[in-house]
């Protein structure tokens, strides 16, 4: 299945990708749904209430996640690419005062989020752990229609049907010309750059152009970048408490002072580039806790890691340019679509390997590849990130993206720059293949407790709060 760099990196708001933009994206499906959709409507009744429940993952941390916020701006018509940030609250009191939503080319429906925006944490959906519900109502509150949507990961959402599609493996090609490079793991990834003497980059790219002019792609691409450095940017200049109730305070401005003072003295420090690779992560995250506006990279829980690696690449490699960025993106891109392929991304699924241990080898792969890396060396810096990642529990205390998720950002960043150090310096052999390591990210996945894959039932979510 050919998944575009752009399906990887999605420009949303926080705090999470699965969380908040996979269900304000369900709540846009459901409403067209409810317009345009092939389903039976008694002659002259009309939808007059609607209303949703989150099960497994949504139910447990979607305060947290802001998961309940999230499905009532979907369903006044919002977007994750659409809504604006810094109106949100307002938009969600007025909702919850009105007790109605108006989304555009709709009339007003019934709804208020007290009554008809159920937690179910006792009823759980198969599909996914992260699964919801959809229902529209007539006026005497019967049920017209009825629609389950998975949020799988990265902003990714599927109805029942596609998932059982995907599950079978019979789902249909993506629509559109076959691309050239349809390589769907790494062993396929090497060999198609060995015959055709390309770069994993150069293979992306030729797929994507079959999709979009170079021109459009190029475009796309700056612009990722230019809202993960804006992201940056922004929760550098930011103090303050982040909310959710834990009191947390942001970090990334105080230290990012600190270490531009270091900075002007010129004084030898050995720890400096992992201290920027942190700040610069912490800053990404931080803003993603407070709602703000980033890029799945490839989620929201794990967007830190991979703009900071490019944010280090900036800035200590004097050879870095624009090219150089897109083709970091291109090529992380490419190794997040054989992980989302063939494991997951979704820290509700396999846990924070998937989150953060996906980023951190999506980072590696890209920083490898600018800095002069073979494909198969290449192939060995996201193994390397991905490996020590393995059994990575997702525990987020108080269902809040924040602890330990910000500075979990910001070791991946490290690791992936050590990944790309380690297989630069080799020849890309290497004893441990990246599909035998996702292999076992799936595994691991599948075998762990449903306590450590983000339901805040286990790990620091439980020892904090008894401590």
């Amino acid at each position: 299945m050919f998944l575009s760099v752009f399906d990887l990196f999605k420009i949303g708001i926080g705090p999470s990708s699965s969380h908040t933009m996979g269900p304000m994206t369900a709540a846009a499906r459901f409403l067209d749904e409810v317009l345009n959709g092939e389903w039976p409507r008694p002659a002259g009744v009309q939808v007059d209430r609607v209303g949703a429940s989150l099960h497994g993952s949504l139910a447990y941390t979607g305060v947290g996640h802001g998961t309940d916020r999230a499905v009532i701006l979907g369903l006044t018509g919002l977007t994750p690419v659409t809504v604006d940030p810094d109106k949100s609250d307002a938009i969600v009191d007025q909702v919850t005062r009105d007790r109605r939503v108006a989304p555009p080319g709709h009339p007003s429906y019934r709804f208020d989020p007290n009554v008809d925006l159920v937690l179910d944490k006792k009823t759980p959906l198969l599909g996914h752990a992260n699964g919801m519900a959809f229902y529209a109502y007539d006026s005497a509150d019967r049920v017209l229609l009825k629609r389950i949507y998975y949020s799988i990961g990265g902003g990714f959402v599927v109805s029942e049907e596609e998932l059982q599609r995907m599950k079978a493996k019979t789902a249909a090609p993506t629509p559109g010309k076959r691309v050239p490079y349809p390589f769907s793991n790494a062993v396929e990834m090497l060999a198609m750059a060995a015959r055709s003497g390309l770069s994993i980059a150069e293979m992306k790219r030729a797929n994507e152009e079959v999709h979009m002019q170079r021109a459009e792609l190029d475009a796309g691409l700056d612009a990722i970048w230019d809202a993960m450095s804006r992201c940056i940017d922004r929760g550098l200049s930011q103090d303050g408490i982040m909310p959710g109730g834990l009191k947390v305070r942001r970090r990334a401005r105080q230290l990012h002072e600190k270490l531009q003072e270091q900075w002007s003295q010129n004084r030898p420090n050995p720890l400096l580039a992992n201290d920027w690779l942190s700040i610069y992560a912490m800053a990404v995250n931080e803003e993603n806790a407070a709602g703000g506006r980033v890029v799945t990279a490839p989620t929201n829980g794990a967007a830190g890691t991979l703009p900071a690696v490019l944010r280090y690449w900036l800035h200590f490699h004097v050879e870095a340019d624009k090219e150089s960025i897109r083709d970091f993106l291109l090529t992380a891109a490419a190794v997040g679509g054989i992980i989302k392929t063939n494991a997951s991304i979704s820290g509700a699924e396999v846990g924070c390997q998937g989150e953060v241990g996906s980023a951190s080898a999506m980072a590696a792969a890209g920083l490898c590849a600018v800095m002069g890396g073979t494909p198969e060396q290449v192939e060995n810096a996201a193994e390397i990130a991905l490996e020590h990642h393995l059994g990575m529990t997702c525990d987020p205390v108080a269902g809040l993206v924040q602890v330990p998720c910000i500075e979990r950002n910001a070791l991946g960043a490290v690791k992936a720059v050590t990944a790309a150090s380690l297989a630069i310096k080799g020849d890309g052999k290497h004893f441990v293949p990246l599909d035998a390591a996702i292999e076992t990210m799936r595994q691991t996945g599948m075998d762990m407790s449903e306590k450590y894959k983000e339901t805040s039932l286990g790990g620091l979510a439980v020892n904090v709060v008894e401590c």
